[in-house]
């Protein structure tokens, strides 16, 4: 029997835009009470304001270890308990690695990498005091396929891959969850796609991108599962992307 998600905490990285402001409408939608966590306070709270359900807003930026800290704590302050970390903040760098800026390569690790790994520390004690708790890291399809575009980012992800397959091998007797979500391209700002008749077109007529409800209602299957099961890593891709 599908988990019930109506009164589960749920904190979400990256919330002000993308799949992460996707998962806060879809996640409120569902009864889920909210931490809302990014650098953009002012979308978030606008996302807060639209939301079903309660909704902390919290300004995280997710390279700075006490911002990390802090959005835990007042999670915790305000809620009493953290069902799910959502850790979905992310950059994506591609193109000519010789031309990439190395600098630019090196805040991607410490979101794309540390900062999960920061998050997932971050709530453990909490999730083996309480019994139980999932944690999901939007990963990418990158972090399975050896995709020429981007090398650094592919990297970022297949170590976010080998993270989460190890770390749910160790918190899993104490009823943590630890699961990998990686879609493939979303027609979403990453993709500079705004427009939604843009995001219509390459989606549902075109078929070449995801869009940020295909990412949310997967993550969704996989917090609803039943406690017994973990859909370790779901790979998401568009019906046309030749992946």
């Amino acid at each position: 029997m599908a988990q019930d998600l109506n009164g589960k905490v749920v904190i979400i990285t990256g919330a002000s835009s993308g799949i992460g402001a996707a998962a806060a409408r879809m996640l409120a939608e569902r009864g889920c009470k909210l931490c809302l966590a990014a650098r953009s306070v002012e979308k978030m709270e606008s996302i807060a304001a639209a939301a079903a359900s309660e909704a902390l807003v919290i300004r995280a930026d997710m390279t700075q270890p006490a911002d990390i800290q802090n959005m835990v704590d007042r999670t915790l302050e305000r809620f009493g308990r953290i069902d799910v970390m959502f850790a979905n903040a992310g950059i994506f760098i591609h193109g000519e690695f010789s031309e990439n800026d190395i600098n630019d390569i090196s805040d991607m690790l410490r979101i794309n990498v540390e900062a999960v790994m920061r998050c997932a520390q971050a709530v453990i004690p909490a999730m083996k005091a309480q019994g139980a708790g999932d944690i999901i890291v939007t990963s990418s399809v990158a972090g399975h396929e050896k995709l020429h575009r981007g090398p650094a980012y592919g990297a970022s992800k297949h170590a976010v891959e080998t993270f989460v397959n190890a770390l749910r091998r160790q918190v899993s007797e104490d009823g943590i969850r630890v699961m990998s979500l990686a879609p493939a391209r979303v027609a979403n700002e990453l993709w500079n796609l705004t427009d939604a008749d843009e995001i219509e077109k390459v989606s549902v007529g075109d078929q070449h991108y995801l869009k940020v409800e295909d990412v949310v209602e997967a993550a969704i299957f996989m917090l609803t599962r039943p406690r017994r099961v973990t859909i370790r890593n779901l790979v998401i891709i568009a019906k046309q992307q030749d992946v």
